[in-house]
């Protein structure tokens, strides 16, 4: 009779042919995806050349799947030498899955796509991979991004590796896995319509600390998740390596299997849950109706507090995008703070991949298609005075000087972005507080830290936007 176990126990014992694993067991376990990008890519394949040698194959060329993403719209020699690293080992092996950034030739900045649905590229990869049917539930992914653990929104075991593990796994389409303790983190009632999952998540780091969940599973349960979009849970285990996650994971639902049904690259697959004697290393509750609007202050995600209580803080800069922030739900939620209004701070706006950017140019900021006379979403944010760039990491990893919103100067910003370490975002002396989008467009209309209370009093409805 196999142990009670979680879900990631599950899934791990699963995929190492055996009836159950515990917390602490090294394992053996074969690997469904393995995902790489240009910042990372050249160095795994350099690796896997050296060890496997330089006419090995690919362990299976359909489960490999390389998404440019991080320095796109930039000049820099280097960052185009990567990607043309990539063309000529996708060209080379036979790769079936490769998002190439077409309108990148030769030197100089790119232009960027004209269209967004008429392009091969795709933007952040951590917003690909469900969109172009990579994810289902009870698989594993493994990423070469720490960010990689974005994919546990799905009920599948997903985290970021390094070059070396990855370039194994590129021959071998296995890996050497530690079974993490899970923890257990529950949100209960109904959705106050000011809050986000982004302060969901700051939330739990700022109770645990950026080390509290070191090597364990992240559990995001009770009614408040599953009242959450699809999209706005990627938010909650996007983040689950900001507490030192191995992974985070949601329970898998209708709106999951609605979603992965309609872009499944693969027919099959095998949802795992929880049983209900199933242990766990640390559990802990929330009341969604005592939560109020987060911020992390600088220069690190547990350093939270609230908007209010920072509402004296001048900011030079907003930045609404990432693999965290720039989902079609944050673009929704910022516009209709946003619609009518101007900001009075300088205040970048970047899609997290261009179905995205597609979305808001099809729908209007109910999250439904534009109807004669209605404004898109992408209308609503230039209107209100924002630059919007093409779908890609941009500043939140800071980049090349030339990167759309990098912070060059010593500037204090408020971001949907992920992390806010010095120099994260481009010059090491300048601070990012991290919040929702909610609370940074309502920043930046009034120029310092603002609570979205201050401008959302009834549920802010997404509609159909990233439904399926």
């Amino acid at each position: 009779m196999p142990r009670p176990m979680t879900m990631t126990e599950k899934i791990l014992a699963a995929h190492a042919g055996r009836e159950d694993v515990a917390p602490g067991e090294n394992v053996w376990v074969d690997v469904d995806i393995l995902m790489t990008h240009d910042v990372c890519g050249p160095g795994t394949i350099g690796i896997f050349k050296e060890q496997f040698g330089a006419d090995a194959r690919v362990w299976d060329p359909d489960r490999v799947v390389i998404i440019p993403d991080h320095y796109i719209f930039t000049s820099d020699t280097k960052c185009h030498r990567n990607i043309q690293i990539l063309r000529d080992f996708v060209k080379e092996q036979g790769l079936k899955y490769y998002y190439d950034p077409d309108f990148v030739q030769g030197e100089g900045m790119p232009s960027p796509y004209a269209d967004p649905t008429r392009t091969s590229y795709k933007g952040v990869c951590h917003k690909a991979l469900p969109e172009e049917g990579h994810l289902r539930p009870g698989e594993i992914l493994l990423g070469t991004d720490s960010h990689t653990c974005t994919a546990g929104a799905f009920g599948q075991f997903a985290t970021g590796v390094g070059n070396t593990d990855a370039a194994f796994t590129l021959g071998t389409g296995r890996t050497w896995l530690k079974v993490p303790p899970t923890m257990k983190f529950s949100f209960h009632g109904e959705f106050p319509p000011y809050l986000t999952a982004k302060d969901l998540i700051l939330a739990v780091i700022g109770q645990i600390s950026v080390s509290g969940a070191t090597y364990k599973t992240m559990y995001f349960h009770g009614e408040g998740i599953a009242a959450l979009t699809l999209e706005d849970r990627m938010t909650l285990t996007n983040m689950a390596i900001e507490a030192g996650g191995k992974n985070g994971v949601c329970d898998v639902d209708d709106k999951t299997l609605a979603y992965v049904r309609r872009r499944s690259t693969r027919p099959e697959w095998a949802v795992q849950q929880d049983d209900p004697a199933a242990e766990y290393c640390y559990e802990f509750e929330w009341d969604l109706a005592k939560l109020e609007p987060l911020v992390a202050k600088p220069h690190s995600p547990d350093n939270r507090d609230t908007a209010h209580n920072c509402r004296r803080v001048k900011i030079d800069r907003a930045y609404i995008g990432s693999c965290t922030g720039g989902k079609i739900t944050d673009m929704i939620m910022a516009a209709r703070i946003l619609d009518g209004n101007m900001v009075k701070v300088q205040t970048y706006v970047v899609p997290g991949s261009t179905e995205v950017h597609a979305d808001m140019k099809r729908l209007n900021i109910y999250g439904e298609p534009l109807q004669p006379g209605e404004r898109s979403v992408e209308q609503v944010l230039a209107d209100a005075g924002c630059m919007i760039g093409g779908a890609s990491c941009a500043a939140c990893l800071g980049g090349p000087h030339d990167t759309f919103g990098r912070l060059n100067e010593p500037l204090t910003c408020i971001s949907t972005t992920n992390r806010n370490f010095p120099g994260r975002m481009g010059h090491k002396e300048a601070g990012v507080y991290l919040a929702s989008p909610l609370t940074v467009a309502a920043s930046a209309l009034t120029g310092k830290i603002t609570d979205p209370r201050d401008y959302v009093r009834e549920p802010i409805l997404t509609g159909s936007a990233g439904v399926v």
